[in-house]
């Protein structure tokens, strides 16, 4: 298996990538204190787009040239709010949540994904025109290199894959434990999921303050998300 940290790749200092430093100064840095994994920290952010002053809880653009979420208010963000509205380089990212009942995912098609690890998140790269895999950890997120036919074969057993927004809409796989769950989500929760991993790990294992703020993250998944089936429907 082949591991790329992509060390090279400059998304800029306000919203670090999922793979990449997370400064302790940056946005995404206060969004993830502020997040429901962490102590609330009330800091100003402001629109990236028209400097407007916004909450914790905002959307974002991704721009495709940088490989970097920028924050953006409401305002900004219904400017963005249908297709091709950014041009080649801006993207919205959803904000929908859905929790896929009866996914079909067992040990053996998980083993077919080469991931070594029981958190994953796969995204359809429009730049890459390639599905990618990342799994998160301690030094942030590794790249694993998905075989085509693999994404292939979960995708026809799973047909509401095809509705993920490229860019911009993950599937998240937790296969930690005894939990067995899957998620459709905005690209921005798994930089989240990412960040608090890296910033919490301690030792060989993480640690239990770790894999605690692992479970309020998936406990406020399941407070936003809605269940559809394997099929997109609702469930």
């Amino acid at each position: 298996m082949d591991l790329d940290l992509n060390p090279e790749l400059e998304l800029g200092p306000e919203l670090d990538p999922p793979w990449g430093p997370l400064a302790a100064d940056s946005r995404f840095a206060r969004l993830i204190r502020a997040s429901g994994a962490a102590a609330a920290v009330r800091e100003e952010t402001v629109c990236e787009l028209c400097a407007a002053e916004i909450p914790d809880e905002h959307r974002h653009l991704l721009d495709l040239e940088r490989d970097r979420l920028r924050c953006v208010c409401r305002p900004c963000s219904l400017l963005f709010d249908r297709e091709a509205a950014g041009g080649a380089r801006y993207r919205l990212v959803p904000d929908r949540h859905r929790r896929v009942k009866g996914f079909r995912l067992d040990d053996r098609r998980w083993d077919d994904l080469a991931i070594p690890v029981a958190l994953a998140y796969f995204f359809r790269s429009t730049r890459e025109d390639s599905v990618r895999a990342f799994y998160p950890g301690a030094l942030g997120a590794a790249e694993s290199l998905l075989g085509l036919e693999a994404w292939d074969r979960l995708e026809a057993e799973n047909p509401v894959l095809r509705e993920l927004e490229p860019d911009v809409e993950a599937l998240l796989v937790r296969r930690t434990g005894q939990a067995r769950s899957c998620w459709l989500v905005p690209i921005d929760a798994c930089y989240r999921l990412v960040a608090i991993l890296r910033t919490r790990w301690r030792g060989l294992s993480g640690g239990s303050e770790v894999w605690r703020a692992v479970e309020e993250f998936f406990d406020d998944l399941e407070g936003r998300a809605r269940t559809v089936d394997r099929h997109g429907r609702p469930a």
